[in-house]
C-alpha cells in the first residue's frame, strides 16, 4: 500500500518514495497547451506548491517520473528548459530592505547555479540580467514558477507601513517578468489572494488568472471520485477498524471535509484534511488549525462577525478576502461550504 503524502509538496518525492499522487496532470497538460503566463489562488494547504513542483518536472524533462500519469505519452520529452523556481515562504520580509536582501540572496544564488556572472547592483536590472543570461546561455526561454507571491504583503496586512512598502518592492521585481516576456516560456504565479488594488497586478495585467475558469476548478484539492480511487485502501482499512462501512466513513468524510468550490459545480476535499484523517483515523479541523492563513483570523478577531451568515451561503464571485473568510470560517464550525 502506497504512504500518504501528509506534509510534502515535492513531485519527486512522491513518486520515488512510493507516495500516493493525485493524477493532475490532464489539467497541467491542457494548461501548458492554451497559454503560457498564468496566475492561481487557492487557500493554503490546497496543493499549490505540489502543482508547481510538478509543472517544474515535467518542463526539466523527467520523463521517468510520470510514468502511467495522464500526460505521460503526450509530452515532448525531448525539450527541457531552464527554471528560476522562486518561492516566497523562503524569502525574508520583516521589512522592505529585507525583502530586497533576500531577494538578491535569491538572484545571486540562482546565477552561481547557472554558472552565470551578473554585472548589475539595481535588483530590479540584475533580475532582469539572470533572466536573459540563462535565456542566451541555453539558448531556450526560461519557465518561471513563483509561489505564495503576496506572502511578503498578507503579513503585514496590520502593519500597514511593511505592507505598503513591501508591495512597492514586489511591484518593480514583477514587472521585470512583463517587459521581459520574450524569453520567457512559461510562466505560473500562485498565492492565497489577488491583489487587484495594490497596483502589483497593473504590472502584471497580461496574466491569465485561472483561479475561476471553469476548466481548472478541479486543478488542486480531491474530487470525490479522486477520494474514493486513489485511497481506497486506506477507506477500506479504517472502515474495519472502526467496524463501520465504507460507506457512512465516506459520508463523515464529506461532512467534514466536502464543500470547496471554485465553479458552484464542481466540489473538493481539501487535501491536507483528508490526508490527516486517513492517517489518524480521526475527525479534526485539521485545515482550520495549520492552514488559515493569519489575515483571516485577524479579521475574525477585529471584525463583528454573525456566524450564521455562513451557514448554506452561496458566493457568486470571487472577492478574494471574503471568499478566504468565509472558507475558513465555515472550515470551523462544520457548515456546508458553497462557493
Amino acid at each position: 500500500m502506497k504512504k500518504l503524502p501528509v506534509g510534502i509538496s515535492t513531485f519527486s518525492k512522491i513518486i520515488k518514495d512510493n507516495y500516493i499522487y493525485v493524477d493532475k496532470t490532464e489539467d497541467i497538460y491542457n494548461m501548458v497547451s492554451t497559454g503560457e503566463i498564468y496566475f492561481l489562488s487557492r487557500p493554503r494547504r490546497f496543493g499549490k506548491s505540489l502543482l508547481l513542483s510538478t509543472i517544474e518536472e515535467l518542463f526539466n524533462g523527467n520523463k521517468e517520473l510520470f510514468e502511467g500519469l495522464y500526460i505521460y505519452d503526450k509530452w515532448d520529452w525531448d525539450n527541457s528548459y531552464p527554471i528560476i523556481r522562486l518561492d516566497f515562504g523562503n524569502i525574508s520580509h520583516k521589512s522592505p530592505e529585507q525583502l530586497e536582501n533576500s531577494l538578491e540572496d535569491f538572484i545571486n544564488q540562482t546565477a552561481r547555479e547557472y554558472s552565470i556572472k551578473l554585472n548589475n547592483t539595481i535588483i530590479t536590472n540584475k533580475f532582469e540580467e539572470l533572466i536573459k543570461e540563462i535565456h542566451e546561455k541555453h539558448d531556450k526561454k526560461v519557465v518561471i514558477l513563483i509561489d505564495e507571491y503576496d506572502k511578503a504583503i498578507n503579513s503585514h496586512i496590520y502593519e500597514i507601513e511593511i505592507a505598503k512598502k513591501n508591495r512597492d518592492v514586489l511591484r518593480d521585481f514583477y514587472q521585470v517578468l512583463k517587459a521581459n516576456d520574450r524569453h520567457i516560456e512559461f510562466l505560473f504565479i500562485t498565492g492565497v489572494s489577488k491583489f487587484v488594488k495594490t497596483s502589483i497586478f497593473s504590472e502584471l495585467n497580461n496574466l491569465d488568472d485561472i483561479t475561476v475558469h471553469p476548466n481548472y476548478t478541479k486543478i488542486c484539492g480531491y474530487t470525490k471520485e479522486e477520494l474514493e480511487l486513489n485511497f481506497k485502501d486506506y477507506i477500506k482499512e479504517i472502515s474495519k477498524k472502526k467496524d463501520i462501512k465504507e460507506e457512512k466513513f465516506l459520508s463523515n468524510i464529506k461532512y467534514w471535509y466536502d464543500g470547496y468550490s471554485w465553479d458552484g459545480k464542481n466540489f473538493l476535499y481539501n487535501p491536507f484534511s483528508i490526508l490527516k484523517v486517513l492517517s489518524s483515523g480521526k475527525f479534526f479541523n485539521y485545515w482550520g488549525e495549520t492552514g488559515a492563513p493569519k489575515i483571516v483570523m485577524d479579521l475574525i478577531k477585529t471584525a463583528n462577525i454573525d456566524m450564521d451568515v455562513f451557514t448554506d451561503e452561496k458566493i457568486v464571485s470571487y472577492d478574494f478576502p471574503v471568499l478566504i473568510l468565509k472558507i475558513w470560517i465555515s472550515q470551523q464550525f462544520c457548515f456546508k461550504r458553497v462557493i
